[in-house]
């Protein structure tokens, strides 16, 4: 069984808080944690990560007595430094004392190859070295559909940020293969072999239920999740986007049939089926209105 904090809220700093006391974040005493946000685009939440949830998950690792936090991610639409000035990353770092980190100004060296045999990759991928040599990983999502073939974009595609689109010196463009592949979702999970985050904390206060990842048709889910299985996390959000309304391609088929999902399962980063996932909530309102997603969750 996966457990999952499942907290509805329409206030995201309570409702960080509250997913972390459901879901307690790992043990981060004198660690080096590295925060991978939602920062695609500079485009309002939810086509990126809030600044109320990234300063709250600062201030719960700070308080958790880490070592060093790196806030890193890299951008694919536009400027990744553009990105972050826009979305205040470098004042926010300034402010909370964090590292900001953008990753596609990382060197050579600081780019692990990754062989994916087996795999829809033609040579591997190139994988950010410092998210590999962090003590402890915490990722943050946002809940929306995707326009340019990967359906959804949750946990698994969050991690695309963490592939180089360019390794200096070398020629080959990782996302240009990414997104002109008929394998694109195959390869969204193939993708995060690579590493383990330890710790997901997903923002439902709004989502996009059609259109995404930097706009699209706004809902209004009013909801968090955390925990640290993405098979998990993204099979809610899945559910979720159902609930409410969303595009053909996320309706199709059974949850664990949609092909991000599915492979994940395949490479077993997560639980393989949905009843094996636990839904851990507060209050009675959050405990019906899980029981609402379930239902979603367990439909063919």
């Amino acid at each position: 069984m996966s457990k999952v904090a499942f907290v509805k809220t329409s206030e995201r700093t309570a409702g960080v808080q509250a997913a972390i006391d459901l879901m307690p974040l790992p043990p981060v005493e004198g660690k080096v944690v590295f925060l991978k946000p939602n920062l695609n685009s500079a485009d309002p939440t939810p086509g990126s990560t809030h600044e109320d949830v990234l300063r709250a998950l600062v201030r719960a690792l700070q308080e958790g007595g880490a070592r060093r936090i790196v806030v890193g991610d890299r951008s694919g639409m536009g400027s990744t430094r553009q990105v972050f000035e826009r979305k205040g990353i470098f004042r926010l770092a300034e402010e909370l004392g964090f590292e900001a980190l953008v990753l596609d100004e990382l060197d050579a060296e600081q780019w692990q190859h990754i062989e994916m045999p087996g795999g829809h990759w033609r040579q591997g991928f190139a994988f950010a070295r410092p998210v590999l040599e962090a003590d402890v990983v915490v990722q943050t999502c946002c809940l929306k559909t995707h326009r340019y073939g990967g359906h959804f974009t949750l946990s698994l595609k969050n991690s695309v940020g963490l592939v180089a689109k360019r390794v200096p010196g070398e020629g080959h463009d990782y996302m240009r293969e990414l997104h002109t592949s008929r394998h694109q979702r195959l390869m969204i999970a193939e993708l995060n072999t690579a590493y383990a985050p330890d710790w997901i904390l997903l923002d439902g206060v709004e989502a996009f239920a059609l259109g995404g990842p930097a706009k699209g048709k706004l809902v209004e889910p009013k909801l968090i999740l955390a925990g640290s299985d993405r098979v998990a996390i993204d099979a809610l959000g899945v559910a979720v986007l159902r609930h409410y309304g969303t595009t053909r391609a996320v309706r199709r088929g059974a949850i664990f049939e949609q092909q991000q999902i599915a492979r994940a399962v395949e490479l077993g980063l997560g639980v393989g089926a949905p009843d094996q996932i636990e839904l851990v909530t507060d209050s009675p309102e959050s405990a019906a209105y899980a029981e609402e997603i379930r239902e979603v969750l367990l439909a063919d």
